[in-house]
């Protein structure tokens, strides 16, 4: 009986260690992600003051959804068209800046925040974007 549970305790001491020399990967940088997310927030804005909207569209997921006007348009291609018209002044209609964003901590989702403002510096808006 002994020798069976110096058995077990030695399997299960084993086991342990096995268990404690795996690492789980490293949690993300929560303050390098929020950076990556303003920066690609703020390019993303910049699209519009270049009046760039080829470039808008690079920033759009193939499943992305927008709440702009009445429903919420789905799909990259259907939030490319209906933004179109935006692009198509001289004058940008419009700017927006992230001035919050949160990272989950797995660092698989991100939301900034932040104002919209009018050519004339107006706040006239609050946006949100999720990233992934």
């Amino acid at each position: 009986m002994n020798s069976r549970r110096a058995g077990f305790v030695s399997a299960s001491l084993s086991c342990f260690a096995a268990l404690g020399c795996a690492s789980a990967p490293p949690l993300p940088d929560p303050a390098a992600l929020r950076r990556e997310v303003l920066e690609t927030e703020r390019a993303f804005a910049k699209t519009m003051a270049d009046r760039d909207h080829a470039a808008f569209t690079t920033f759009l997921a193939k499943e992305t959804v927008f709440f702009s006007g009445e429903k919420p348009l789905r799909g990259a291609e259907a939030v490319a068209a209906w933004w179109k018209k935006h692009y198509e002044a001289k004058e940008a209609p419009f700017s927006w800046e992230p001035e919050q964003v949160e990272v989950l901590d797995s660092g698989t989702l991100a939301l900034s925040t932040g104002p919209v403002r009018d050519p004339a510096g107006k706040v006239v808006a609050t946006f949100t974007s999720i990233w992934r």
